[in-house]
């Protein structure tokens, strides 16, 4: 009995810790996703498919997800009771599968999702003239990124009768002819991973504890069971 309970005792306190470190990095996640939200609040009336929106959306999300996790986690293995670790077993378990089949996705279809955000785009770009926010925002994207256009500068010619706007061409510059050559949508995804490529690493090692987290649930568990049955 003593050694059956010595075992839940330390399968408990790794628990313990690994959850722990998942909550702090649920937090992390989320800061990233704040700190993102607001660089880029500037471009807040864009489609939520533009690179950097739907990064700093996803961090946000996964982060609070990981946090309440983590949080279940930590109490479940300290009080030990059977609710709070079946509750945290299935949410962790739902949210590695969501993780991995994201995953999949993004890595089969990654060009068709690409296409879908760059029409989704160039569709918000008709309405550059008549909507003030979006006009502001893509603006703002022009110039901190020195790019024109979603996927071409040409993608403006349709919507401004042939011509560009002037945040396609360097600063006080009144009317633009010939505009930067690069695109804003491959930009800001390069500047995303550029700056973002810690994160992913950080995220990997989640990803890693959220396994150990499981099979120490299943340890616990079966612990637990072992030494109840043992006692009785």
């Amino acid at each position: 009995m003593s050694v059956s309970w010595s075992c839940l005792c330390c399968v408990k306190y790794l628990m313990f810790v690994f959850n722990l470190i998942f909550w702090l990095g649920g937090c992390g996640l989320f800061g990233v996703g704040v700190w993102l939200s607001f660089t880029q609040s500037e471009f807040s009336s864009l489609p939520l498919s533009f690179p950097s929106l739907s990064a700093a959306n996803l961090l946000l999300t996964a982060g609070g997800i990981t946090m309440v996790t983590g949080f279940l986690g930590c109490l479940g293995a300290l009080k030990e009771q059977r609710c709070l670790m079946f509750m945290f077993f299935v949410i962790l378990l739902l949210l590695v599968l969501t993780e991995v089949s994201l995953i999949l996705i993004i890595h089969i279809f990654h060009d068709k999702l690409d296409s879908k955000a760059q029409g989704e785009l160039k569709e918000g770009m008709k309405i550059y003239e008549s909507e003030p926010g979006l006009k502001k925002s893509w603006d703002s994207v022009q110039k901190m990124f020195k790019c024109c256009g979603v996927t071409n500068k040409t993608d403006w010619y349709e919507v401004l009768n042939g011509s560009l706007p002037s945040s396609c061409c360097s600063i006080g510059t009144d009317q633009c002819i010939n505009g930067w050559s690069e695109p804003c949508y491959q930009k800001a995804r390069m500047w995303l991973l550029d700056n973002l490529s810690s994160v992913l690493v950080f995220g990997v090692c989640i990803g890693v504890i959220q396994i150990l987290a499981l099979v120490f649930s299943i340890l616990m568990f079966c612990q637990i069971f072992c030494a109840e049955k043992h006692f009785d």
